[in-house]
C-alpha cells in the first residue's frame, strides 16, 4: 500500500498536482555578529536568516538579485503586506514593456505571492513567490523572493522596524 501511494504521489508531483507543502526552513547557528531580531540575506548563498535568542536562527532558501541587480547594504522593514497588489518598478518595466502598470493582488500573475514586506529607501521587498522553483537563483530585480509558506512564517515573526542586512558575504 505505501509504494502504491509513493507512485501516486510522485505522479502527481510531477503533473503539479501537489503543491508546496514541506517548508524548507532550518534552525541553525545564527551568523555572528547581528543581534536576535535582525534579518540577514545573504546573497552569496541564497539564504536569509532571521537571527533569534540563544546563538540559533531561522534559515530560509530564497532567490536574490540577478547578476546587475543585486545589492548590499541595511535597511529596515518598512512595511507588511498580504496578498499585495505589484506595480512593477521602472527597470522591470523597461525591460517588460507589455507588463500591466498594477497586478493585483491574490493573481496568478502577481510575482509578490502570498505576503510582502517592503524594504526602507527603495524599491525592494522581500515577498512570496507563485514561481517556487525560483527560489534559490538569482532571479530577481533585487528583491528577496521566497516561497509562500516561508514568507508567511517570518511575516508572522517580524514587524515593521524589524533591522534587515543584505550582504554578499
Amino acid at each position: 500500500m505505501l509504494r502504491k501511494f509513493a507512485v501516486i504521489l510522485l505522479a502527481a508531483t510531477t503533473l503539479g498536482v501537489v503543491s508546496e507543502t514541506a517548508s524548507a526552513r532550518e534552525i541553525v547557528g545564527a551568523p555572528a555578529g547581528y543581534s536576535p531580531g535582525t534579518i540577514v540575506v545573504k546573497t552569496n548563498e541564497r539564504r536569509l536568516y532571521y537571527v533569534m535568542n540563544g546563538g540559533q536562527a531561522v534559515r530560509y532558501p530564497v532567490g536574490v538579485g540577478k547578476p546587475g541587480k543585486a545589492w548590499a547594504g541595511a535597511t529596515m522593514i518598512s512595511g507588511k503586506y498580504l496578498a499585495p497588489a505589484w506595480s512593477p518598478p521602472s527597470d522591470v518595466k523597461h525591460d517588460h514593456p507589455n507588463i500591466p502598470d498594477v497586478i493585483a493582488g491574490g493573481s496568478p500573475a502577481n510575482p509578490m505571492g502570498v505576503a510582502a514586506m517592503t524594504l526602507a529607501g527603495g524599491q525592494y521587498a522581500i515577498h512570496g513567490t507563485n514561481r517556487p522553483n525560483s527560489v534559490g537563483g538569482y532571479v530577481s530585480y533585487g528583491c528577496v523572493r521566497m516561497y509562500n509558506q516561508d514568507i508567511t512564517d517570518l511575516f508572522q515573526r517580524v514587524s515593521v522596524g524589524t533591522p534587515v542586512v543584505v550582504t554578499s558575504r
